[in-house]
């Protein structure tokens, strides 16, 4: 019987790929399984995955012809997996060796549906723990009691998929909206701590995410950055009156962000971006917009009140807030 199930989507990942899969090689298990989806890459991705087949135990490689996105690459591995437990790593990140059995043992030890962890951000030498932003430690929780407060970092700020383990019983909330190719872990993870019965953070930090990786899509800007969009409509779809001053001021950190580095965009489509922005602010209720803006950084107050000048001022008292919410 298979405990877990490892789902690895990569495309073109030559450079990074063979780290990725020896740092699961110092976590194999006889009872693990991994499951790498080549999301159609053209490079010698899938040469390098097949080097591994003897050293490995438990890998299986599925293909997909063309291109999907990570949503759907991300899917297919689900629905290919038999573990009690699932958890996710991109192509370009790798492990701690023995971090999945660390993993495994907390959930089974909470007994609850899902397990949150820290994790490694880094970039190029730098290495800098990034916690998930919940004191409490080792406790079975209601995940619905982690969305708010509103004001503060919580855990509906702290997408990562890769960032935890999952019962596979979970199903069609373990699965990500298949039409989005970014974002695509924000609405996953807001309905997974809508509808899902319990969970726990551990102070587990096995993972190593690689950032600021070229190709990645935080840092292309193509169209696929117009997905932000369609993935908080996602998230507003609906969503309960008491989430949704949450749901608004992390749509407008998010915002705030992306114009910030709108550089990387061509002209169109950054027009296309801002007006999308613009008309999506314009139709959430102002008096939680214009809250939200008041409790930002003078920056980021700027740039959203340029994109929308006819934002009303705030009738609070300005509350100055270092820069959150960002990735």
């Amino acid at each position: 019987m298979i405990t877990l199930s490892v789902v690895v989507p990569v495309r073109d990942g030559e450079r990074f790929i063979a780290d990725a899969l020896t740092s699961l090689c110092r976590n194999a298990r006889h009872d693990f399984e991994f499951i790498v989806v080549d999301d159609g890459s053209v490079d010698a991705t899938g040469a390098i995955v097949e080097d591994f087949a003897r050293d490995l135990p438990g890998l299986s490689v599925l293909r997909n012809p063309a291109p999907v996105g990570l949503a759907d690459a991300r899917n297919t591995g689900l629905s290919a997996a038999s573990g009690r437990y699932v958890t996710f790593m991109d192509g370009d990140d790798w492990l701690a060796p023995g971090y999945l059995a660390q993993l495994v043992e907390a959930i089974d030890g909470l007994g609850c549906d899902f397990v949150r962890a820290d994790h490694v951000q880094v970039e190029g030498r730098k290495r800098v723990v990034h916690r998930a932003p919940l004191a409490r430690r080792g406790a079975v929780l209601d995940p619905r009691d982690a969305i708010l407060p509103e004001n503060v970092r919580t855990m509906v700020d702290y997408p990562y998929a890769w960032a935890g383990i999952y019962r596979r019983s979970l199903r069609d909330l373990l699965h990500f909206p298949g039409s989005l190719h970014t974002a695509e872990d924000r609405p996953w993870i807001w309905r997974l701590h809508r509808e899902a019965a319990t969970f726990a953070v551990v102070s587990l930090a096995g993972l190593f995410y690689r950032r600021m990786v070229s190709g990645s899509l935080t840092q292309v800007g193509d169209e696929r950055q117009l997905h932000f969009f369609d993935a908080f409509d996602l998230v507003f779809k609906d969503l309960e009156p008491e989430f949704l001053p949450k749901a608004v001021r992390n749509f407008c950190a998010l915002l705030a962000h992306h114009l910030e580095i709108a550089d990387r965009f061509t002209p169109a489509l950054r027009a296309r971006f801002e007006e999308r922005g613009a008309h999506m602010v314009r139709a959430l209720p102002a008096e939680l917009v214009s809250e939200s803006v008041a409790r930002m950084s003078a920056e980021r107050e700027a740039t959203l009140r340029a994109l929308v000048p006819d934002l009303p001022p705030s009738p609070h008292i300005r509350v100055r807030r270092d820069r959150e919410e960002t990735s």
